[in-house]
């Protein structure tokens, strides 16, 4: 079967004769009839019932032409979308980001690469699990992601954008606001608010507590560092976020905390990557990844 022999069913179908389906067609009368022969002979059923009025679908054919009209506009859809590609960027991108990282950068990039090729859609998903970023890099699902480290080498190629450095947001009338810095020694006893167990951002705070010889009390896990942010906020808990992550309104909360803590930020980009990919991975590098500023911000 072939989208030609699609054509001229749909087409017999809409003139309810080989004649007229013909002239629709621009092509000889015979060459529609034997191609309709083909598909019913290869089909193994009979399309068309012959009337006094005029070919009419039966119902295996009304079955067999809707689904026959939706792979003939599937195809010419393609064809426009690869003809527009030519000379403007459309399908779809997939981005992830490990969550935490890029929370401000990244929405800015999007919608600069959005301005510049409007009919390109872009799907983002924030992943906290690691583990389960790897595997969707390995089935070839995400074009662009956003990590701290990369797991699969030669699979990827890696950009160095910045580094991200964490701060920790106390709540509202918490006595450590009075302090420019924070040290990680004066959060012994503090309640936490932490991230779900399995985050790449709870193995960051877990090894920096380890680290500093604090054994915290969680009393609470959130899956989004937004949520971690407010719960803090409202004196649930302390909690430890890359800058970037405060969202807006709560950066009086926030101290940064020495010894200073901070991870890479890499724009892992799949190997054979088309110009969308490497459009936004332009627009990432002109966003501001120095800590100073991003603190600031």
């Amino acid at each position: 079967m072939s989208l030609r022999q699609y054509e001229y069913a749909l087409a017999v179908a809409e003139e309810g004769s080989v004649t007229a389906a013909a002239e629709l067609l621009r092509v000889a009368q015979p060459s529609v009839s034997q191609q309709i022969r083909n598909l019913e002979r290869e089909l193994g059923v009979d399309l068309f019932a012959r009337t006094p009025t005029g070919l009419v679908p039966t119902l295996v054919g009304r079955a067999f032409l809707r689904e026959a009209e939706a792979a003939v506009n599937a195809a010419r859809r393609a064809k426009a979308m690869a003809r527009a590609g030519a000379d403007e960027l459309v399908g779809e991108l997939v981005v992830m980001a490990q969550m935490g990282l890029g929370t401000r950068q990244l929405p800015g990039a999007l919608g600069a690469l959005r301005r510049r090729f409007p009919r390109l859609e872009v799907t983002v998903f924030e992943e906290p699990n690691p583990a389960e970023l790897e595997r969707m890099g390995r089935r070839g699902v995400i074009d662009l992601a956003l990590v701290a480290s990369t797991c699969e080498e030669g699979a990827v190629d890696a950009h160095h954008l910045g580094d991200e450095e964490f701060v920790v947001v106390l709540g509202d009338e918490h006595r450590l606001l009075a302090e420019d810095r924070v040290g990680l020694a004066e959060l012994a006893g503090e309640p936490w608010v932490r991230f779900d167990r399995d985050s790449a951002l709870d193995g960051v705070l877990r090894d920096v507590l380890r680290e500093h010889g604090l054994a915290p009390t969680t009393v609470a896990r959130a899956s989004q560092t937004a949520t971690a942010v407010r719960w803090a906020a409202h004196g649930l808990g302390v909690t430890l976020v890359p800058a970037s992550a405060v969202p807006h309104g709560h950066e009086h909360l926030v101290r940064p905390v020495f010894p200073v803590v901070s991870q890479p930020v890499i724009a892992a980009v799949r190997r054979g990557a088309g110009r969308a990919e490497l459009a936004l991975l332009e627009l990432l590098r002109q966003e501001s990844w120095s800590r100073s500023a991003v603190l600031m911000a």
